[in-house]
């Protein structure tokens, strides 16, 4: 009987101890598996960490970089913008010297010049009195003064009289029922042509008091009219 239960004592602790020992290993394996989960989980987390910061370095690398293009760029730009300054301060100058010289040849008369403008008749007293003297009824050099400064004061680019351009240099002489222009003798009526803005020349010679009333009273017919196309041609070297 002691024998039996000996035996059976001895089952019961064999199992027990495997039982056990199948326990050990399971907790171990279970022990193990964890740890290498989180040593998975941790190098997970480093790698994930590395990345970010990879990423965010980068970022930032790349901002950086971004600024200083931007600078570049701004700097670049305001380079272009002063060389176009002096582009256009030098288009500006030689389109100026260009005009200034065209202006200069108009003066003087060695270009055609054409335009809207005036035309002013200056004729000889239509009737003369027995009694009176003839002279002073006829158009003398002053009187085309008179007419040829109001017209360039008020802003004529070319004058000529009876086609004959009137120039810086030009002279006029009355000799008679005639006037002599630049060696030119020329009778009446005679044309006074004026390119410039009609509305600003026919105005000034109509002023109260000026050249028109001063022609009236030295009994010279005047005639007035605009024109939309004069043309002028230059000096005949």
């Amino acid at each position: 009987m002691k024998l039996l239960e000996m035996k059976i004592r001895m089952k019961v602790n064999g199992k027990h101890v495997v039982l056990s020992f199948v326990c050990l290993v399971l907790g171990f394996i279970i022990s193990y598996s964890y740890q290498l989960t989180q040593e998975e989980d941790n190098k997970g987390t480093d790698r994930q960490w590395e990345r970010d910061f990879a990423i965010r370095d980068s970022l930032l690398k790349t901002e950086e970089r971004n600024l200083q293009l931007q600078k570049e760029l701004l700097d670049k730009q305001e380079e272009l913008r002063k060389i176009e300054e002096s582009l256009a301060t030098g288009e500006q100058l030689l389109f100026n010297l260009v005009e200034d010289a065209e202006n200069l040849r108009m003066y003087n008369g060695n270009v055609k010049v054409e335009g809207k403008g005036v035309e002013i008749t200056l004729s000889d007293a239509s009737y003369v009195p027995s009694e009176e003297n003839v002279n002073n009824y006829i158009v003398h050099e002053g009187h085309v003064f008179k007419v040829m400064n109001e017209l360039f004061i008020s802003g004529a680019a070319a004058v000529s009289i009876n086609g004959q351009r009137i120039t810086k240099n030009s002279y006029i002489i009355c000799n008679g029922p005639v006037i002599t222009i630049d060696g030119n003798q020329y009778p009446a009526p005679f044309v006074i042509s004026a390119i410039g803005d009609p509305k600003v020349l026919i105005p000034a010679l109509n002023i109260l008091g000026g050249v028109k009333d001063q022609l009236v009273a030295d009994n010279i017919t005047i005639k007035m009219m605009e024109k939309d196309r004069i043309v002028i041609d230059p000096v005949i070297q």
